[in-house]
Parts: structure tokens; C-alpha cells; sequence
């Protein structure tokens, strides 16, 4: 068998993973990437700013800032530590809350051009028929900014799974708990085990190319219906 126990147990770990950070990005993105479409606000450019960051910002940079700022004396570690929940990192969820934060961009950028891409005029039409807003936002809007959702969801889910460097930082190495395919692969390397390295690595070069091709059709078949 190409995979050991670990393996497997990282790959499920990383799915999971970018399973739960795609979900909650689509949720949380989605009202920020309309306040980004339609504000006038002097604050969207750096509201933007801010969301791109992680784009430009090496992951060590942010896995860093996260584990002091979520750490037992960081002030979102006292505060989870004052819900009860304890601090953040070198848990699961302390891995969510790095995803979130550094696949942000892959989420809200697709959805606020998809959003852009829908002009006012069809809003304006269902406002004429007597559509209050958040009708016209659950059905007009939505629906016809399917592609980026489709696109952010894709995105989302592909950068979390070949994080590295945040993941490393905010979550350690802990077998069954944060350790995720690409510190995984790295372990192996380091042990000089590059049979199995190379089947986990192939394996991401596989799903990268088929997510770059679900991309491509996703796109043709959007200009198509459109």
C-alpha cells in the first residue's frame, strides 16, 4: 500500500481541514465581498488592503502573528480563554482560524467580481416588481453570482490544502491533530523517505491540475450560458 496509517490519517486531517475553512469562508465572506461590490465607503480600499495581505505576506508572517495574538497571552488567547475554550493553537480549530484568515483573499475576491459582474440593473428591475432587499439579494443576486461562489468554494478549499508554512507555525506537528499532508511530506523528507514523499507529493500535483482544470470548464461554461 503507497500510504501508511499516518498517511492516510494527515490526508484525512487536511480535508477535513479545508472542508470546515471553505464552508465558514463562503459564510463570512459573502456579506464582506457585497459591502466590497456596492460601498462607496473611503474605507474599501483598505478594507481590501487588508484582505489581500495575505497574497504578499510570507506564511511564516502570519502563522507567527497568529500564534502570539492567539497564544495564552495574546488578546484573542485570553479571550478564548476566558470562553472556556482554552488557547487556539496547536489544536484543529487553531488551524481553521489560520486558514481563515490566510485563504481570505481566494474566498472574498471571486465572489465580490461575481457580484460586480451582476450590475445594478437586474436589482433595479426586481426592486420595480416590489423586491425589498434582501429578496433581491436571495434571489437575484445569489443566484446569478453562482459562478464565483463555485469559484471561491474551489479556491478556498485548494489553497488550505497546500498550506504549509501557517499551518507549521500555528499547529505544530502533532500527529492526528494538526499535522496536514504538506508537513507531512516533510517529515518525510527529513527521514530521507522520499518513496512515500513522492506519492503524497504526486498526489497534490494530481489534485492541483484537476483544480485547475475544474476552473477552466467552470469559467468556459459560465461565458457560455452568459
Amino acid at each position: 500500500m503507497p500510504f501508511s496509517s499516518a498517511d492516510l490519517a494527515a490526508i484525512g486531517l487536511t480535508l477535513r481541514l479545508a472542508g470546515t475553512t471553505m464552508a465558514l469562508l463562503l459564510v463570512l465572506c459573502t456579506p464582506l465581498a457585497w459591502w466590497l461590490a456596492h460601498t462607496s465607503s473611503r474605507w474599501r480600499g483598505p478594507v481590501s488592503a487588508v484582505v489581500a495581505l495575505p497574497l504578499v505576506l510570507p506564511p511564516t508572517v502570519i502563522g507567527f502573528y497568529l500564534l502570539v495574538t492567539m497564544g495564552p497571552n495574546g488578546p484573542i488567547g485570553q479571550f478564548t480563554q476566558w470562553l472556556g475554550v482554552g488557547a487556539l493553537p496547536f489544536t484543529f480549530w487553531g488551524l481553521v482560524a489560520g486558514s481563515l484568515i490566510y485563504s481570505l483573499p481566494f474566498a472574498v475576491q471571486p465572489l465580490q467580481a461575481a457580484f460586480e459582474a451582476i450590475g445594478n440593473r437586474p436589482l433595479e428591475a426586481a426592486a420595480t416588481l416590489g423586491a425589498g432587499p434582501l429578496d433581491r439579494f436571495f434571489t437575484v443576486a445569489l443566484p446569478l453570482a453562482r459562478p464565483g461562489f463555485i469559484t471561491a468554494a474551489i479556491l478556498s478549499f485548494a489553497h488550505t490544502v497546500g498550506e504549509f508554512g501557517v499551518v507549521l507555525m500555528l499547529g505544530g506537528n502533532i500527529p492526528g491533530v494538526t499535522r496536514v499532508v504538506s508537513v507531512q511530506i516533510y517529515d518525510h523528507v527529513e527521514a530521507l523517505e522520499y518513496t512515500q514523499a513522492h506519492w503524497l507529493a504526486g498526489g497534490m500535483v494530481v489534485f492541483s491540475f484537476l483544480v485547475l482544470l475544474g476552473l477552466n470548464l467552470t469559467r468556459r461554461r459560465a461565458s457560455m450560458v452568459s
